[in-house]
């Protein structure tokens, strides 16, 4: 008889327990939406730059995580889970307001040759878009397990390590396209002014140019003395 008074009682408080839960979900689901929204702007930075880029990347990047005891059935408790979409941005330029004048050089033709500074790369996170996030719950109608904002931190990190990683891969072949590129432009801003310049990146390593006005080097005839 005790046995089946507290199978009843307990079989009170569960059907309570849904009862309450249904009803608070409903009256959440009535709730206006946001009316308002604040922003406030936390830093402002300006600067003048010189940067000439010559590749631009993007990539695009659906990354999930998931929380909680993958062992249960879901039946009884489903998995906390948030899916969002990273978009990642990484520029290749040259920073020109790094060139002085010991990076142009006259040569004897009248060519100019022009070091340019080394080729950065900037990854930058430039959207993120929420694609789908699940509470875990109990039974299907109980939130256990939420999906927080340091959660969420943590998956955005580990997507743009991903990113960065998948650019890393592909780096070389980036690099080499951006020189293309800026070597383009830079040689039709300079025929615009009618000048002739020689490109040198700073691992290319040239001969360096002869002074102007200096006497050409030839072979001596054989026999000849060296002069001292």
């Amino acid at each position: 008889m005790d046995g089946l008074a507290a199978l009843l009682v307990g079989l009170f408080g569960l059907a309570a327990g849904i009862g309450i839960t249904v009803a608070l979900r409903r009256i959440g689901a009535r709730a206006p939406e946001v009316a308002q929204v604040r922003t406030d702007t936390v830093a402002e930075r300006v600067r003048a730059v010189g940067k000439l880029v010559g590749l631009e990347v993007h990539a695009k990047e659906i990354a999930t995580g998931t929380k909680g005891w993958a062992w249960l059935p879901p039946l009884l408790l489903t998995q906390a889970k948030v899916a969002m979409i990273f978009h990642f941005e990484k520029q290749y330029y040259v920073d020109l307001g790094r060139l002085g004048r010991g990076d142009v050089q006259e040569l004897r033709d009248g060519t100019f040759r022009l070091r340019l500074p080394e080729i950065e790369g900037a990854l930058r996170l430039t959207d993120v878009t929420p694609y789908d996030i699940q509470a875990g719950r109990v039974l299907g109608l109980v939130d256990v397990i939420q999906m927080n904002a340091p959660t969420q931190k943590r998956l955005m990190q580990a997507a743009q390590d991903q990113a960065a990683e998948l650019f890393a891969r592909s780096d070389e072949k980036y690099d080499r396209e951006a020189r293309r590129s800026i070597e383009r432009h830079v040689q039709s801003l300079c025929s615009m002014v009618g000048a002739r310049v020689e490109l040198v990146w700073p691992d290319e390593h040239r001969a360096e140019p002869r002074r102007s006005g200096a006497p050409e080097a030839r072979p001596l005839p054989s026999g000849h003395p060296v002069p001292a």
